[in-house]
């Protein structure tokens, strides 16, 4: 058995919980210490996992005993904790979004370039089992090639969201497409590549918020058009991501919990037509988190590349600055 990696998280909020949940799950770690502005919490979440508190998170990133910081904070303090985590010799997993903007992105890059540290960026909806087997499926030729993708992710709402951090422009950035939106963007990047022509827009519907709560997006590149809706106003939690290929397509929806039962349909088209062939494939319990931590460990060991790069989460920071601009402008953008 090799050296357990020593995991220290900045959030003690459900991301925090998540992340600590993966780490006690998966072989080769272990959570030594965790801080929040609210120390109780942190310290429900210390006792859970036999971790020791810190009083802040410089304090944390300055530990010795210390390889990972894991970043789940509000979108506007994520890149000072991160480049200073970076200078203190840590690699990083960093919740999504990658910062709030492109150029806080670019800062955590050339601080990880510099001080020779991996970046991790918390896409786990790669993770999804259902994900996961699509792109098996998809790897395989099993529904040709891409023509098209459609996405919807929305969220029922609660009440007084408006007043919460996420409609903050200064505390996030921006509004349901960084969001929700990045996840779409890192899902029709992961199946169809890169995309260089954006088309969007972006509205506050409902919510009393300077930031949107809908945005609509067009991605594509040579042989793909993806169509996009996320949504703070869906009323009822929803996950769908559709991928026609010329032979077949993938349907996934619901991830677990409130969004419903996960499932993957696989129907191929037939030569004559008609009716596809379809499967239906079900999943259980969410174990996209244990997942994507249990990648980064073996990134860390040299055994496999990161899936959910810093690079990946720079470029869906370009996609949704490149929207932005273009429900601005109503016009397509080039990428």
């Amino acid at each position: 058995m090799g050296k357990i990696i020593k995991v220290g998280i900045v959030g003690s909020g459900l991301m925090g919980y998540r992340r600590a949940e993966a780490i006690s799950a998966t072989r080769g770690s272990r959570l030594v210490a965790v801080t929040d502005i609210d120390i109780k919490k942190a310290e429900a979440l210390a006792q859970k996992h036999q971790a020791q508190v810190e009083k802040d998170w410089r304090s944390l990133a300055k530990r010795k005993d210390v390889d990972v910081v894991i970043i789940s904070v509000p979108n506007k303090f994520l890149a000072p904790i991160a480049i200073e985590a970076l200078q203190n010799g840590k690699h990083l997993l960093c919740e999504k979004p990658f910062g709030r903007n492109v150029a806080e992105a670019k800062k955590i890059i050339a601080a990880a370039l510099k001080y020779k540290r991996l970046v991790k960026v918390g896409f786990n909806h790669r993770f999804h089992a259902a994900i996961i087997k699509a792109k098996e499926i998809f790897d395989r030729g099993g529904i040709g090639k891409i023509m098209f993708i459609r996405g919807r992710y929305g969220q029922g709402g609660r009440k007084g969201m408006e007043h919460e951090w996420r409609f903050s422009k200064d505390m996030s950035g921006g509004g349901e497409l960084l969001d929700q939106g990045v996840h779409l963007i890192d899902l029709c990047r992961f199946f169809a590549g890169e995309f260089n022509e954006v088309f969007g827009a972006v509205e506050t519907k409902f919510w009393k918020a300077k930031v949107e709560d809908n945005a609509f997006m067009i991605l594509k590149n040579k042989a793909v058009t993806a169509s996009l809706h996320v949504s703070a106003t869906q009323w009822k939690n929803l996950f769908s991501f559709e991928i026609f290929g010329d032979k077949g397509f993938l349907t996934i929806d619901g991830k677990g919990g409130s969004y419903g039962k996960e499932t993957l349909m696989f129907g191929k088209r037939k030569p004559e037509f008609g009716v596809p062939g379809m499967k239906t494939f079900e999943f259980g319990r969410d174990t996209s988190w244990e997942e994507e931590w249990g990648n980064f460990l073996k990134a860390l060991n040299k055994k496999a590349k990161i899936v959910g790069t810093s690079k990946d989460g720079l470029r869906a920071n370009q996609i949704v600055e490149a929207i932005y601009v273009s429900s601005k402008s109503k016009k397509s953008i080039r990428l």
